[in-house]
């Protein structure tokens, strides 16, 4: 853990022997009463905790002081068709490690029908993962996640125009079949972006018409036919070098 986060409600209150944060100060950071260490409230700003009381229950009591802001976030939107359950996870974890400002999930008409039946937005598997990329990366927020049944519902929605300082917004879907051109070419922009990967079997002929409806332009990422999520973890990090924050 590059950093310890802590919820409002926890503040005050003992962490438990066998919670991951007290194992990792105390077993593997080897902590002791007094010592500090790096810390932030999820939602909030950055500081430093310091080990209070080592109880003999072998719970610990901890204090926080936090001034610092959290790393900026990426004006991205990463929109990502439903991939298995432990990839899904592992994705999550790593788009919060990267910075993006929001990921939506959404079935798609190639993928895989099954995925969907996931627990992991329901038994908090999800926040978990976002939690774990944030602290790697010693940030406090998280992207703002969003599900959606297909490609129709999130398209009708278009969640990006809610907010007012992405009214400007380059739309961008990732298509090797029918691209109109090459993302690695693209100008760099100083404007958010929206960026659409879809599942391994590719879009269907009606999905590319509902993006061309909606104003997305098709761009090819090569000739290779990628696993989503190394898709979204490469177009993520070509965004990174070309969109300003």
């Amino acid at each position: 853990m590059n950093i310890i986060l802590f919820e409002e409600h926890e503040l005050g209150r003992a962490l438990a022997r066998r919670d991951e944060r007290t194992i990792h100060l105390l077993k593997v950071l080897r902590k002791t009463c007094g010592d500090t260490f790096e810390a932030g409230i999820l939602g909030g700003l950055r500081g430093t905790g310091t080990i209070e009381k080592i109880n003999f229950d072998g719970s610990i009591n901890v204090s926080i002081v936090t001034t610092q802001p959290p790393p900026s976030r990426l004006r991205l939107r990463i929109a990502v068709s439903f991939v298995r359950p432990i990839q899904l996870r592992r994705l999550l974890r790593d788009l919060s490690n990267i910075g993006v400002s929001s990921i939506d999930i959404f079935g798609a008409d190639m993928g895989e029908k099954s995925y969907r039946d996931t627990n992991l937005f329901s038994d908090g598997g999800a926040k978990a993962a976002l939690i774990e990329g944030a602290v790697q990366a010693r940030d406090t927020q998280l992207p703002f996640l969003s599900i959606y049944d297909n490609l129709d519902k999130w398209l009708n929605e278009r969640p990006w125009e809610k907010d007012d300082s992405w009214r400007t917004v380059q739309l961008f879907v990732m298509d090797n079949v029918r691209p109109e051109g090459s993302f690695f070419h693209i100008n760099p922009a100083s404007r958010p972006a929206v960026i659409a990967i879809g599942p391994e079997r590719g879009w269907s002929d009606r999905e590319r018409n509902l993006f061309e409806q909606a104003g997305f332009l098709r761009l090819s990422m090569g000739e290779r036919a990628l696993r989503t999520e190394t898709a979204c973890i490469t177009a993520a990090s070509l965004a990174m070098e070309k969109i300003e924050n």
